[in-house]
């Protein structure tokens, strides 16, 4: 079972998720920060997917490039090639010059070649089970069905993945914790439930809640460790944060501390 899904609780706390890599010290989504994220230790990863006009899925959070490449406009109106071309690093630092958005297919074989990494895989905007096949074939022929969970913000992509994956563990993704969120978790089959860190924080009896109705969660994005105190007493499943290296030394410092 995925390190996500665990049938017991860890010792040491919730599972560590690297949101988008270790963007805290590399560019997001890139291969450098998974890279960066692995080296620190983190149990699983997390990162988002589009697709580009001709179809292709890859690594990207926002729809437009803008923000973190040298190019501009829309992922799903650029073809696989321009979007591949540009520098997905400078904008982050000098260091970092020429690092690419990655296809999906390229953090698949990361992964694959990293087994003590799982991955939590977000799929942005509106999908059709037809459009997700591609990625599930390729998570499949990887052999990480069994240490991926598939999500998203949109019930009916999660809908989607139900049809296409059924076999993956899925997550529905919220900003603000609706007052039907196990009626939509229950509709929609998943195995956990991530609303924002405020959220949780605002409602800590929620994780309670959820867990009595057999439902994970893992609430994102967590960078303080003001959250993460509030979140371990909640009684989280993981923590998806921008710096898993300090979290990581974060949680083994409490559990020491407990020891003595």
């Amino acid at each position: 079972m995925t390190t996500l899904l665990p049938a017991a609780p860890h010792p040491t706390g919730p599972v560590v998720v690297a949101h988008r890599g270790y963007c805290a010290v590399a560019p997001q989504n890139t291969l450098v920060a998974f890279e960066a994220a692995w080296r620190a230790g983190a149990p699983a990863l997390e990162l988002d997917v589009r697709r580009t006009a001709d179809g292709v899925p890859v690594v990207i959070h926002d729809p437009v490039v803008d923000r973190v490449t040298d190019g501009v406009g829309a992922v799903d109106e650029l073809d696989a090639a321009t979007v591949r071309g540009l520098d997905a690093g400078s904008r982050f630092s000098s260091v970092h010059a020429g690092q690419r958005i990655p296809t999906f297919a390229e953090a698949v074989d990361f992964l694959a070649a990293r087994p003590g990494m799982d991955l939590l895989c977000e799929y942005k905007g509106l999908w059709t089970p037809a459009e997700l096949e591609p990625t599930v074939a390729a998570i499949d022929a990887a052999g990480l069905s069994g240490r991926t969970v598939v999500q998203g913000f949109d019930r009916r992509t999660v809908a989607a993945l139900r049809q296409a994956a059924p076999h993956l563990p899925r997550g529905y993704l919220c900003e603000a914790a609706p007052a039907d969120l196990l009626e939509v978790a229950a509709e929609l089959g998943v195995v956990t439930v991530n609303p924002a860190v405020a959220a949780v924080l605002a409602d800590p009896g929620l994780v309670a809640t959820a867990h009595a109705a057999g439902v994970r969660v893992m609430p994102w994005t967590a960078n303080e460790a003001s959250e993460w105190e509030g979140l371990v007493a909640a009684g989280v499943d993981a923590i998806i944060t921008d710096r898993p290296g300090e979290l990581r030394g974060w949680l083994a410092g409490r559990a020491g501390a407990a020891l003595r």
